[in-house]
C-alpha cells in the first residue's frame, strides 16, 4: 500500500476535517476537488456539508470529478447527481462546477484538467472487486498511457454497469493530495489484498505526492499491517 493510512471510527467526519484542513493550506486563493461516487462518499459529502466549522469559503472551490457514468446527470445512478442532493445544493455559490459528460468524450476533460492547476484533492472510493474511481479489474483504462489522464471505461466483468468515463492513474495522480476513504466490512477483503500490494486490485496501484486512507476497524478487519 502506498501512502498513509488513518483508522478511524467515523470516516465520513474524518473526511470532511482533511478537506478543510487542506484548505486552509492552499495557497493560490481557490481550492479544486474532484469527487467519487458510491455510499461511503455520499456520506462524506453530507458531513461535508453539515461542517459549519469547517471555514471553507466555497465560492473559491472549484468541483470536479474522478469518475461518472454514462447516464444523465439527474439519474440516480449518477456521481454528480449524489454530489448535487447531498452536497453542492446546500453550499450556496460555489466556484465552478465541471461535471464529466460522457458525450462529450474524454478529451474534452482531459483538456480541462491540462488547462487547471493541479487539482489539490481527487477524493476516491474502494469497490469490493478492488477498483477505485472506475478502473477496474483487467479493463483497458488500467493500461492508459502517462499522457492520458481522462479515459472511457467498462467493467470486462460486469459486476459494475454503465460505461464510464474515469481519471487514469496518470489523472489521479497528477493531484496534490489522494484521499481514499472506506467504510463497512464489505470493503474489508479488497483492503486487504490492497495493503498486501496485490496489483490485480486497482487500488493497490495509485500513487502520488501525498496519499491518504481514510478507513474504519470494519474495513480494516483482521488487517494490522501495512
Amino acid at each position: 500500500m502506498i501512502g498513509d493510512l488513518l483508522v478511524v471510527e467515523d470516516v465520513a467526519t474524518e473526511f470532511a476535517a482533511t478537506v478543510s484542513r487542506l484548505y486552509a493550506e492552499s495557497v493560490d486563493g481557490c481550492f479544486r476537488i474532484a469527487l467519487s461516487g458510491g455510499k461511503t462518499a455520499g456520506d462524506c459529502y453530507a458531513a461535508l456539508a453539515a461542517d459549519a466549522q469547517s471555514g471553507v469559503d466555497w465560492s473559491k472551490v472549484s468541483f470536479f470529478w474522478g469518475d461518472e457514468r454514462c447516464v444523465s446527470l439527474d439519474n440516480e445512478a449518477s456521481n454528480f447527481h449524489l454530489a448535487q442532493e447531498v452536497l453542492l445544493s446546500h453550499l450556496g455559490p460555489v466556484g465552478s462546477i465541471h461535471p464529466m459528460r460522457c458525450e462529450d468524450g474524454p478529451n474534452m476533460y482531459d483538456r480541462l484538467l491540462r488547462s487547471t492547476p493541479p487539482l489539490n484533492v481527487v477524493h476516491l472510493g474502494l469497490g469490493p472487486d478492488g477498483h477505485t474511481a472506475s478502473l477496474f479489474p483487467g479493463s483497458e483504462a488500467l493500461e492508459s498511457g502517462v499522457d492520458t489522464l481522462v479515459a472511457m471505461n467498462v467493467d470486462p466483468l460486469g459486476n459494475n454497469p454503465h460505461e464510464r468515463m474515469t481519471l487514469t492513474f496518470a489523472g489521479i495522480e497528477r493531484a496534490d493530495h489522494v484521499v481514499i476513504t472506506v467504510a463497512g466490512a464489505d470493503k474489508s477483503n479488497a483492503l486487504a489484498r490492497v495493503m498486501a500490494g496485490d496489483q490485480s486490485a486497482p487500488a493497490a496501484r495509485l500513487r502520488g505526492a501525498h496519499v491518504l486512507w481514510i478507513v474504519d476497524q470494519a474495513a480494516l478487519g483482521q488487517s494490522v499491517s501495512r
